[in-house]
């Protein structure tokens, strides 16, 4: 426990629902598939809707190349694997990544690309770059890489589904920081 008395455990008791590869979900008339795309973390997930990839972490534009896999949980042949499963979708495939950081030759944010702009040019993983090709270059660029500076209140968040961690006896909500390893 990192957090102490007040961890919660990743049973998923917090969340209304789980979902698992195949599954299918209903936003009205429209069905959303669930993918399973473990690898930046054990429960990131794909949704495909209506022709369209929904990949949260687990891409970024073709210049960025991929999600870290020095996540609690995160391992890059895992994720080289989540990512195969996502670039065997059809070539006109959209997909809308979760996040977007600019690079030197690029100073406008994107957020839309496709199966065939990922496999001609993500910078760590087009196509012909091997499973132990991809490990070790994601493997050393994330050993090169800062925590992100709210990783350990994010996690608490996180882990509860988006909420608070319970108030102490204090009547006050904390979220906690270790200082020293167990």
């Amino acid at each position: 426990k990192v957090f102490g008395a007040g961890d919660v455990t990743s049973d998923g008791a917090v969340f209304d629902r789980l979902v698992q590869e195949g599954d299918t979900l209903m936003l009205g008339e429209t069905p959303i598939g669930v993918l399973h795309t473990p690898g930046h973390t054990p429960a990131c997930v794909t949704y495909l809707i209506d022709g369209a990839a929904y990949v949260g972490d687990t891409l970024f534009m073709p210049d960025y190349g991929t999600a870290r896999a020095d996540f609690p949980g995160g391992d890059a042949a895992t994720l080289y694997r989540s990512i195969q499963k996502i670039l065997a979708l059809p070539p006109e495939t959209r997909i809308f990544v979760g996040h977007d950081y600019l690079t030197d030759a690029r100073d406008t944010h994107a957020w839309e690309t496709t199966v065939a702009a990922q496999r001609a040019q993500n910078i760590h993983l087009r196509d012909g770059v091997t499973e132990a090709e991809f490990v070790a270059r994601r493997e050393a660029r994330d050993a090169t890489l800062p925590p992100p500076v709210l990783i350990l209140p994010s996690l608490q968040v996180n882990i509860r589904a988006g909420d608070l961690p319970p108030p102490e006896a204090d009547g006050r909500v904390y979220l906690r920081l270790p200082v020293t390893e167990a």
